[in-house]
């Protein structure tokens, strides 16, 4: 966060906290391990669709189809 002014890091950190509430309240334990999985939250690190794919023992496109529905779901939670 170099050259961030101390009200852009607060800021930011609000949007980090207020985007993990509605990822936990919002999408059901497969979206969200997905999520966390394919960005690396939580600590995670991230994994491409194949890697979730061959964990999880579904396809690829499955996960993408899941992948995409959870984003549109945080969308709409978002723009309210």
């Amino acid at each position: 966060m170099d050259g961030m002014s101390v009200e852009d890091e607060i800021d930011l950190k609000m949007k980090i906290k207020r985007l993990y509430k509605k990822i936990s309240e919002v999408l059901q334990d497969r979206e969200k391990m997905i999520i966390e999985l394919r960005f690396g939250l939580n600590g995670k690190e991230s994994k491409t669709q194949n890697e979730i794919a061959k964990m999880l023992g579904i396809s690829r496109s499955y996960v993408s189809r899941i992948e995409t529905k959870a984003i549109s779901k945080l969308s709409k939670e978002f723009e309210k």
